[in-house]
């Protein structure tokens, strides 16, 4: 599993980790995946209990990773915010966040979402990824490169971390 899982976190970090914090954050997860109580007990820090929707060895994963990569909001004005912040300065979007404030939520999603695939052609663009499931906020996701989706939402279920394309996701609950 631990290969499986930095893989996974290599892709979903799409460079924004290093190899070390990648193995570290794998590791950690696997043995969280095979031992929740023995994990617990080497780490008594960790603020985890059995009444979190998600296993031990997810939140590890989700838990680590970095604002760069993970992306949380109530909203996609803010989730927009986040991902330009990320970027850092020097890159341009087309689009401002301020301009997703009044607009329905499929709107919003298939803007920022023309906006990320427009970018970093190469890879085949960036796609939304709804990545685990939310706890604190609506809205959780990741960026994946477009020629990589396959092998994440693969690597995903065999892991058995929900994911899936956020504006798919989106269209499906919306029944659009």
């Amino acid at each position: 599993m631990k290969n499986q899982l930095v893989e996974l976190i290599g892709k979903i970090s799409s460079g924004c980790l290093r190899e070390d914090d990648i193995e570290r954050i794998a590791d950690e997860a696997a043995q969280a995946y095979a031992d929740p109580a023995g994990f617990l007990a080497a780490n008594p820090d960790i603020n985890y209990d059995d009444t979190f929707p998600i296993s031990l060895g997810e939140w590890v994963v989700v838990g680590s990773l970095p604002d760069t990569v993970l992306f949380q909001a109530d909203s996609y004005q803010d989730l927009f915010a986040q991902i330009v912040a990320s970027f850092g300065p020097d890159v341009t979007f087309n689009i401002k966040p301020k301009q997703l404030a009044k607009t329905e939520a499929l709107t919003a999603l298939n803007r920022i979402q023309i906006q990320m695939s427009s970018m970093n052609k190469e890879a085949g663009g960036y796609v939304l990824l709804d990545f685990s499931q939310p706890l604190d906020d609506e809205l959780q996701v990741v960026l994946v490169y477009g020629n990589d989706l396959e092998r994440v939402l693969e690597l995903a279920d065999e892991i058995g971390i929900a994911a899936a394309p956020s504006l798919e996701a989106l269209r499906l609950a919306l029944h659009v």
